[in-house]
């Protein structure tokens, strides 16, 4: 069992393009969006994965994920009727020594874009770059398993102002 130690904010401008050291396209789907037990199909250019999460106390969690065939996790998003996926573009930005994540979301989640930063410890300190704004570690809205249940395109500028009053 690994402990997944990592906090989310809003991107709030496109500069991390250019400070990106490369990208991958992800494909993910959920078994199950349980706060309790989620379980993730999450498929990265020509790897797949099988991932188990417990419940969020505050930026921390448990987390087993597990390699699998992109065939298998292909086909259980089929067999199984997972109706909606998530599909994404992970950018990869150095920024002061750390490793920032940058999701930038397509089809109806388009205009959404989070980065997140992984941590040894809770109470890790970080230099934040300049195209992060609101913190939204721990507000669901923002879980991709609750994300990938949005029956209605993303709105940027809606997400904008809750995320303002989080």
């Amino acid at each position: 069992m690994a402990l997944e130690i990592e906090r989310k904010f809003i991107v709030t401008d496109s500069s991390y393009k250019r400070l990106a050291k490369g990208e991958k396209h992800i494909v993910q789907a959920y078994l199950s969006t349980t706060p309790d037990a989620t379980v993730r199909l999450r498929i990265i250019d020509d790897r797949a994965f099988i991932t188990v999460k417990s419940r969020n106390a505050g930026c921390c969690r448990n987390e087993w994920e597990y390699g699998i065939p992109v065939a298998d996790a292909t086909e259980m998003i089929t067999s199984c009727n997972i109706a909606e996926v998530i599909e994404k573009t992970r950018h990869y930005v150095e920024y002061a020594g750390r490793l920032w994540e940058i999701d930038e979301f397509a089809g109806r989640l388009d205009g959404l874009v989070v980065a997140e930063i992984e941590l040894s410890h809770s109470d890790e300190t970080f230099e934040l770059p300049p195209f992060v704004g609101t913190e939204v570690t721990g507000d669901s809205r923002y879980y991709n398993s609750m994300l990938v249940s949005l029956s209605y395109p993303f709105d940027r500028e809606q997400t904008k102002q809750a995320a303002m009053h989080v």
